[in-house]
């Protein structure tokens, strides 16, 4: 059976993203500085060589077993969810391929028609909750795992049904001081994980967590 993983990037003090970093303020990325922080976190995913293929960025790029991480997760995710805020965010935000290439369920009460980019990705929009949204991821999926791309509040959803099965964080050595916490509003018993793997660079500590 396919697994159902969390993979995002993470502050040094627990932050998916900074304050500030809302629809609102897209245009802003000075207000409260949330671009430069946001920037400083996911700064090294920029400069990895499958990054750059799959946004066609263009040849070059960094190779070693952080980009092998990438690839990793990238090649074995099946199907994808996220939230309203993170689509919203992206949709103004990423190219017209969107860089998932697998069926993306969106959890929202907006009724929306599917959304078919280039490239591989369709956009399904959830109206009937996280369990019918991986219902679907899963059937889509084909074998392959299942990514739960965020927000914070949609991880927590999956947290409290207790389907995750892996944790993948990036912790950059960012402190933020405020914003979208990760471990919020979880009910007991909560989730016990332990190390799988570490992969660390200068600029980033890759963690996996496995259900344990």
């Amino acid at each position: 059976m396919s697994k159902i993983f969390v993979n995002i990037g993470l502050s040094l003090d627990g932050y998916m993203a900074p304050e500030g970093m809302t629809m609102e303020n897209w245009i802003r990325p000075d207000y409260k500085d949330w671009g430069a922080k946001w920037g400083a976190m996911m700064s090294w995913v920029l400069k990895l060589q499958h990054f750059r293929e799959n946004l066609k960025f263009g040849p070059g790029g960094e190779t070693g077993p952080v980009n092998d991480m990438f690839r990793y997760t990238m090649e074995r995710s099946g199907a994808n969810i996220m939230g309203k805020r993170m689509f919203e965010q992206g949709e103004v935000a990423w190219p017209e391929e969107a860089p998932f290439h697998t069926p993306v369920y969106v959890l929202t009460h907006e009724k929306r028609e599917p959304w078919v980019r280039p490239g591989g990705t369709t956009f399904y929009f959830v109206n009937d909750g996280p369990e019918s949204a991986l219902e679907q991821a899963r059937e889509s999926a084909g074998g392959r795992d299942v990514r739960i791309s965020g927000g914070a509040d949609v991880i927590q959803q999956y947290l409290n049904l207790g389907v995750i099965d892996e944790l993948e964080i990036a912790m950059a050595p960012v402190v933020f001081g405020g914003g979208r916490r990760l471990f919020e509003n979880l009910r007991e018993p909560v989730p016990r994980f332990r190390i799988d793997k570490l992969v660390d660079s200068p600029t980033v500590t890759h963690l996996r967590y496995v259900r344990g």
